[in-house]
């Protein structure tokens, strides 16, 4: 590689124009090192049309699922229109990417672009990607993406809602036969949004915070009611983004905590919710 052309000039003309790495390295040796004129170069090629469509916002999307014996994988796609999103060939590439994802369990979501797309052993998946932009004329871009790896002795229950604008996984550690549990409890995730799994988990700076405003709304009382009543609405917060603390939506007599000891005093078996994933289109990283 010549001197002036950089592994940091590739990635940011990468960054910029959204096409594959050897097709950057490529226009910067055109270009002499001079990125906008490999800019250039790329439109006058057959990235062009993907090079200028990059830079639209992307809003649409679906995040897709796959599965398999030891991993879960969650990729969100995105594309400019609702149009686009229902077409048949871009949620087949939504498919194919999350199997992919599933299979090879790539360590970050830049390392999985240059992985070869499953259909065409010459082509990346990010060179790929850069086709359908141009045979959609819309820009399209893998947002985010996680490979969850399973455990033993757990059951996984997965919930798509809208088409895959809602998705969300949920983790019971204990027993491996609870599935059409653990997907209540995911349609639960989906419909009342918790952001935390328990109250430990919640970031002490936001507990602080929601203590300076409950005493804002009590001066002038006594400090151990003031005291009491602080403690009351911290575990009204708490019941509020904390999972485990939540009303079950399909039962709103008991917690989602209490609807998994329920089920393990049924079976005899020690039963614990430890993770869940919520994504929801257009949110996150």
């Amino acid at each position: 590689m010549a001197a002036h052309i950089t592994p940091e000039k590739i990635k940011e003309l990468r960054e910029r124009a959204g096409v594959g790495m050897s097709q950057c390295k490529e226009a910067l040796v055109h270009a002499n090192g001079d990125i906008d004129k490999a800019i250039e170069y790329l439109r006058k090629t057959g990235a062009a049309s993907a090079v200028k469509k990059e830079g639209r916002e992307t809003r649409e999307g679906i995040i897709g699922i796959a599965e398999t014996a030891q991993t879960l994988a969650l990729v969100e796609i995105n594309a400019e229109t609702d149009f686009v999103v229902k077409n048949e060939r871009f949620q087949k590439f939504v498919d194919e990417i999350c199997a992919i994802a599933a299979h090879h369990k790539p360590i970050s979501l830049e390392h999985f672009l240059h992985k070869t797309y499953a259909k065409d052993a010459t082509t990346s998946i990010d060179q790929y990607r850069n086709t359908l932009i141009q045979s959609f004329g819309e820009n399209i871009q893998i947002r985010r993406m996680e490979v969850i790896a399973k455990i033993a002795n757990a059951s996984y229950g997965i919930y798509s809602h809208m088409n895959g604008k809602i998705v969300s996984i949920v983790v019971l550690k204990g027993d491996s036969g609870l599935s059409e549990l653990a997907r209540d409890i995911a349609m639960h995730v989906v419909a009342e949004s918790p952001e935390y799994l328990k109250p430990e988990n919640v970031p002490q700076e936001l507990v602080k915070k929601e203590e300076e405003i409950a005493k804002s709304q009590i001066k002038g009382k006594p400090e151990n009611i003031v005291k009491n009543i602080v403690a009351g609405k911290i575990k009204s917060f708490y019941d509020t983004v904390c999972l485990l603390q939540q009303k079950y939506v399909k039962d709103t007599t008991i917690t989602v905590q209490q609807l998994v000891e329920n089920q393990a005093k049924k079976t005899g078996k020690p039963l614990e919710l430890i993770s869940f994933w919520r994504w929801k289109v257009g949110e996150g990283k």
